[in-house]
């Protein structure tokens, strides 16, 4: 059997090299990190919804997605809006953030169940 925590190492490498590639596609910090974040929950949401065994849900879910979505820059970009006067931006991330990211969930988790 092979470790967990082998596992969760292995998701998380493809997940960090995920999110770098994909970041890398986008001219700021902000519109990668949500695009990572959506992404990453609408994953996590069919991981959830279907039935995978365990090992598969340590590599994709706490492995890939722990990697690939970024909660820290997330936060880090909101604050440093914040403070730099763009707080109406600032709120406008926080908020399609956290609802994109919930949609996602939702709809990965929709999408998987009906398979």
């Amino acid at each position: 059997m092979t470790s967990p925590a082998l596992l969760v190492g292995l998701g998380g490498m493809a997940g960090a090299l995920a999110r770098h590639l994909v970041g890398a596609r986008f001219e700021d910090g902000v519109h990668g990190t949500l695009a990572v974040n959506v992404l990453g929950s609408f994953v996590l949401g069919a991981l959830v919804a279907a039935p995978v065994d365990g090992g598969l849900a340590l590599v994709v879910g706490t492995g890939f997605c722990g990697a690939f979505t970024t909660f820290s820059s997330f936060a880090f970009e909101t604050v440093r809006l914040f403070e730099t006067g763009e707080r109406r931006r600032a709120a406008v991330n926080a908020a399609v953030n956290l609802v994109a990211a919930l949609a996602a969930v939702a709809l990965g988790g929709a999408l998987a169940a009906l398979a």
